[in-house]
Formats: C-alpha cells, structure tokens, sequence
C-alpha cells in the first residue's frame, strides 16, 4: 500500500530548533546585510543615549557647582567605573571611562 499526499493538509512545520526567521533560507550576504542594518540602528540609538547621558551629567555638573561643590565626585566616578567592568569586563572600564570623559566637559 502507498501512501498518499493529501492536497489539503498544510505541510509540516519546521523543527523546533530551526531557526525562527527563516535565516537558513538566505543567503550569507542577505544575512550579514540584514545583520549590519540592525548593528547600525543599535549604534544610533546607543549615540542617542550617550548624548542625554550628557545633557544629564551636565546638569548634574551645575547643581553641584552651585550649591559650592566640585564639578566631579570622584567616589561616583569609581562607582560607574566598577559597574561597567563588573558588566563587561576588563573592556568595560576603558568603555567607562571614556564615557565619563564626554560627560564631564571642560573646567
């Protein structure tokens, strides 16, 4: 006895651990392309928040000053350092620390 395929039954799902958008049916190129555009997103928006991240620090930066402290608070400095390497590891503090050099702006 043969079997035989019935026209209406909807073909069978892919298996659990393909992958989901359909990466296996395109080509290197269409994935690395695919990729790049998010990677470029990513990096917009990271800029986008690096900016507020200024604007905020500078603020931060003003009060300080006029309620006759210093522009910099040393110990907060160690702490967002610790932070970024405990996050990401030894790269992390280099990371940090140009972050907290595009927030602190000029004396």
């Amino acid at each position: 006895m043969t079997a035989t395929t019935d026209p209406t039954t909807p073909s069978p799902s892919p298996a659990p651990d393909a992958p989901a958008d359909g990466a296996a049916e395109r080509s290197p190129e269409e994935v690395i392309a695919t990729a790049r555009a998010r990677i470029d997103d990513l990096d917009a928006r990271i800029i986008g928040l690096i900016e507020e991240r200024v604007t905020v620090s500078r603020q931060v930066q003003a009060a300080r000053i006029a309620s006759g402290g210093r522009r910099v608070h040393l110990a907060r400095e160690m702490d967002i350092l610790r932070r970024y390497r405990d996050g990401l590891g030894a790269p992390g503090t280099g990371l940090a620390m140009t972050l907290l050099d595009l927030c602190r702006g000029r004396a």
